[in-house]
């Protein structure tokens, strides 16, 4: 069965070009700092919520998100936290999914996939067709470990439930050493013979996470892919899903790997991608610090052509690329807030 969607039309606008050249054709959007998990090279133990009354409306998310589709953006990645936690969220789903051949191309989502058994199918409904699912051990007892609380079956069981609905999932899986560098091929070999891609991540230098210390937690990349090299025949392909991530194939199972290197391999020189957090505030680069404030001039008009033209100022200072650097046994580029506020 095939999608009735008209292919998404161009920009009601001049595209959004940065400095370097690049067009800005990808948003990622924290819908809310919260989640039902607490990882921790994500979010400290006892986190403190932002108050409800900083965060952007689900209305507000809407405008401004339709603001970034009329000014070029074709894809919209929802992220938090936890995106699915939000309350009434799949109205904003709903809203932006009618956006899709409408200057949208792809409307998609991050989640834990605890709450995939409730959402996926309206999810589906709406026009989502991809989920990325964050899953970093398939052993119970490390996935406690991991995430602080648990709920591994009911991952397990969000994830059934996205493939019933149509969903195409890929795995996110952070590499972590001494914690998940055994299950590098076993997760592979899981995730491809049910059909899902999978995709590891170096771990970043965002935040305080309680103590966990990010440089005993590192495992550069290019230790992951010699570890499936003892297994698998790693062929390099041209994919591109409009993310950072460098993709392979196994050569023996037909699946794809994808490698996501901010410190061994910067992907700086291709970004297409900004993130907007729950409260309005624009990062242009995830490794640094320049934000713009969305909501101040969001809420200071219903005029939505101040809301394009600070858009457009804040791409201006786009930078060419971010600062995270482990390779001398320090943190170098360090940022921060938790990845949590900023969109996974």
């Amino acid at each position: 069965m095939t999608d009735a969607r008209p292919a998404a039309t161009g920009p009601t606008e001049a595209p959004l070009i940065d400095p370097f050249a690049r067009a800005i054709t990808y948003l990622r959007v924290s819908v809310t700092d919260r989640c039902d998990l607490r990882c921790v090279y994500c979010m400290a133990e006892n986190m403190t919520f932002l108050p409800k009354k900083d965060l952007l409306s689900l209305e507000e998310l809407e405008r401004l998100c339709s603001a970034f589709v009329d000014l070029g953006v074709r894809k919209l990645r929802i992220t938090g936290g936890e995106p699915l936690v939000r309350r009434d969220i799949m109205t904003f789903f709903e809203a932006m999914g009618r956006r899709i051949g409408d200057g949208l191309d792809e409307l998609t989502l991050t989640t834990n996939a605890t709450q995939l058994r409730r959402f996926a199918k309206p999810l589906y409904d709406c026009g989502v067709r991809r989920v990325n699912v964050s899953l970093d051990t398939l052993d119970e007892g490390k996935f406690r470990e991991i995430t602080r609380w648990g709920r591994f079956a009911q991952v397990l069981d969000g994830l059934d439930a996205a493939q019933e609905a149509g969903l195409h999932v890929k795995i996110n899986a952070v590499a972590l050493k001494g914690v998940n560098d055994d299950e590098i091929r076993s997760m592979t070999r899981w995730c491809h013979d049910r059909g899902m891609d999978i995709t590891f991540i170096e771990v970043m230098p965002m935040g305080d996470i309680g103590g966990e210390e990010r440089l005993d937690q590192y495992m550069p990349l290019t230790a992951v892919r010699e570890e499936l090299a003892r297994e698998f025949t790693l062929e390099d392909i041209p994919l591109s899903t409009g993310g950072p991530a460098r993709y392979v194939r196994a050569k023996e199972t037909g699946g794809r790997v994808g490698f996501i290197t901010p410190l061994t391999h910067n992907f700086c020189e291709s970004c297409n991608r900004v993130r907007l957090t729950c409260t309005g505030q624009l990062y242009m680069c995830l490794g640094q610090d320049d934000d713009a404030d969305l909501r101040a001039v969001l809420r200071e008009s219903a005029d939505d052509a101040p809301v394009r033209q600070a858009i457009r100022e804040a791409i201006t200072r786009k930078p060419k690329g971010h600062d995270f650097d482990y390779s001398r046994r320090e943190i170098r580029g360090e940022v921060g807030r938790h990845m949590s506020v900023t969109g996974g």
